[in-house]
């Protein structure tokens, strides 16, 4: 993790709304006690392992600049980094796809202060490795009013060292909760990136970086708000 608060200073900044993390918990205390005890061994197992990949270390840093891309929105239309930040800082959400509720529940509580992001000056998008199709029925389920765009094949994600491969031993659990990684994502690879948010500036460089191998952590919005006025 590049960036790390305390949950007492996440809730001293938080006053009126309700932390990512507190909905987070609330989805796990309702989630855990349904999985059988070997499914939860297995994630877990297998969790640690991809946490002792250290995948996060090696990935884009402050200080770097932002990869270039041009990626399809969710009415597949090519959308472009250099179009975005003709406008001011960039925002980017890294996420798994709209299969995974952690990734939903990141997204939501994205949605509810984009207010305050638009209101520091900053555009917000979130990239997965999903078609525009599935995206698009994720912008309408969800009412977000901010760009998803697509990284097929995880070709941003990759050069912003940000991918891994789902191991297999966790496929056929996935296949059991009906999640269809190839059929969101278009390809046989079940390659997905770890979650991250970064922030860039209108010259293309990472001012603000965060990752976390755990991907039941998310970095709570009021952080986002904070480093955007720092700019």
């Amino acid at each position: 993790m590049l960036f790390l608060v305390s949950r007492l200073t996440y809730r001293r900044l938080t006053m009126t709304h309700r932390l990512l993390a507190d909905d987070i918990a609330a989805f796990q205390a309702e989630m855990i006690p349904t999985i059988p005890e070997d499914t939860m061994n297995t994630l877990m197992a297998e969790l640690q392992g991809l946490i002792n990949l250290r995948i996060a270390e090696n990935a884009l840093q402050v200080g770097a600049d932002f990869p270039d891309f041009s990626l399809a929105d969710a009415d597949n239309e090519t959308r472009s980094l250099g179009e975005f930040l003709k406008t001011g800082p960039l925002v980017i959400s890294f996420y798994r796809g709209a299969w995974c509720p952690y990734c939903n529940l990141e997204i939501n509580a994205l949605q509810q202060r984009l207010a305050e992001i638009t209101a520091a000056g900053a555009q917000l998008i979130a990239i997965s490795p999903q078609t525009p199709d599935r995206s698009s029925d994720q912008c309408t389920k969800s009412r977000l009013t901010f760009e998803v765009l697509s990284d097929i094949e995880n070709k941003l994600a990759r050069q912003c060292g940000l991918v891994f491969t789902l191991p297999e031993s966790l496929r056929p659990i996935y296949s059991a909760w009906e999640i269809d990684i190839p059929g969101h994502n278009g390809d046989q690879s079940f390659e997905l990136p770890i979650p991250a948010t970064y922030i860039v500036d209108t010259d293309g460089k990472v001012r603000f970086a965060f990752t976390d191998m755990d991907y039941t952590k998310r970095l709570e919005p009021d952080i986002i708000i904070e480093q955007l006025g720092r700019l």
